[in-house]
């Protein structure tokens, strides 16, 4: 999973790479370092 530090703050689905499930990305950047990260699945 890459993640875009030039956007201070997210939240994003993306597509797991080995089961296909949505996942929720929730991230921070603060000066480019991430400052928060967390991902959970979304239930279908």
């Amino acid at each position: 999973m890459l993640l875009d530090p030039s956007v201070s703050a997210q939240t994003y689905v993306e597509d797991c790479e080995i089961c296909c499930n949505p996942i929720e990305v929730n991230t921070r950047f603060a000066d480019q370092e991430l400052q928060e990260f967390e991902a959970g699945s979304i239930e279908q």
